[in-house]
């Protein structure tokens, strides 16, 4: 299978290259690198360019002829994406127009989208299941849900197949610690620990202790990057086997509080983390799990880093060795 990865050399993208790369797939990477890294795509075929740039796209989509597109390339920050609103509906939104515009037009039928928990906004009910009502609570959200609405409309129209993955809190590293998160700035929670445990940061602020849980601290499902990675494979596999489009939650289905994170890496890094109580955040709901039964039933997903204790460990490891990210 020859694969084409937009937005590649990123936190996610990067692990799902060498999983694709692992499992036998002819990968050819596509990323402008504003956010990427090229040392995360080391020893793969990369070629810098934008997807809003139809020309240097389609050269590319005519030169190798995908079979599959696995689309990452997007801006990603909740909170800049309430100030900069007409960027990310550009950049997310608009630049995917492009390229599935691009792929119709050179023959090429199958993608896989990297989408987001954020689809769901504030839900009414926990866990959460594809089935749930869709309201994001932020424009990065919305951008995400106007793509999935605009594949379902190519499905109709053009024949697009498309596998829509609806990650909740992609975290972790690959074990093998040469690849890792390297953001800047740095908006989620387990690398901001971590980088407090570092001496990077001064303290941890917990944004709201008085919600409706254990320890008053807001919920989230972490999912590891290698078993999202998985996903992306198997996903893959099924577009091309003819399983048509589907939409899936990718999560661990386990909730654990901002207090046993911040506990959790204190034991596992040996450092102590220092902590301030901050004000809550406008529209951060108390818990956000996941339920990904669907995946499992039908394609037989079955992830193995996501307890929380892999998590830390492998972004640990990749933090401990690299504190400056991929400038290390």
């Amino acid at each position: 299978m020859k694969v084409l990865v937009t937005g590649g050399a990123g936190y996610i993208g990067s692990h799902v290259v060498r999983a694709l790369k692992e499992s036998g797939c002819s990968v050819t990477v596509y990323d402008n690198l504003v956010q990427g890294h090229a040392e995360a795509v080391s020893g793969c075929k990369l070629i810098q360019a934008d997807i809003g740039d139809s020309v240097a796209l389609s050269s590319v989509l005519k030169d190798h002829k995908p079979d599959l597109i696995m689309h990452f390339a997007a801006y990603i920050q909740v909170a800049e994406s309430m100030v900069k609103p007409s960027e990310y509906y550009h950049n997310n939104v608009g630049k995917t127009l492009v390229l599935l515009g691009t792929m119709i037009k050179e023959g090429i039928r199958n993608i896989v989208f990297s989408s987001s928990a954020a689809v769901y906004g504030e839900p009414k009910k926990i866990p959460v299941d594809e089935g749930a009502r869709c309201a994001p609570a932020n424009v990065y959200g919305e951008t995400k849900l106007m793509v999935e609405n605009i594949m379902s409309a190519y499905e109709k129209a053009y024949g697009l197949n498309y596998v829509s993955l609806r990650y909740f809190n992609a975290a972790g590293a690959h074990p093998d610690g040469d690849i890792g998160k390297d953001h800047d700035p740095e908006t989620q929670l387990i690398p901001l620990v971590l980088m407090t445990a570092l001496g990077l940061r001064s303290c941890i602020h917990i944004f709201g202790s008085d919600y409706s849980t254990p320890d008053g601290t807001c919920i989230r499902d972490y999912v590891h990057v290698c078993d999202l990675a998985s996903a992306h494979i198997l996903t893959a596999q099924a577009l091309m086997e003819g399983t048509g489009s589907h939409i899936y939650n990718l999560g661990s289905e386990q909730g654990y509080t901002v207090r046993q994170v911040i506990e959790t890496s204190c034991r596992i890094t040996g450092k102590k983390i220092p902590v301030m109580d901050a004000p809550r955040r406008p529209g951060d709901p108390a818990a956000l799990v996941a339920n990904s039964q669907k995946i499992k039933d039908e394609l037989g997903w079955k992830p193995e880093f996501s307890d929380l204790e892999s998590i830390i460990s492998t972004a640990w490891k990749w933090h401990k060795h690299h504190p400056g990210g991929y400038r290390d």
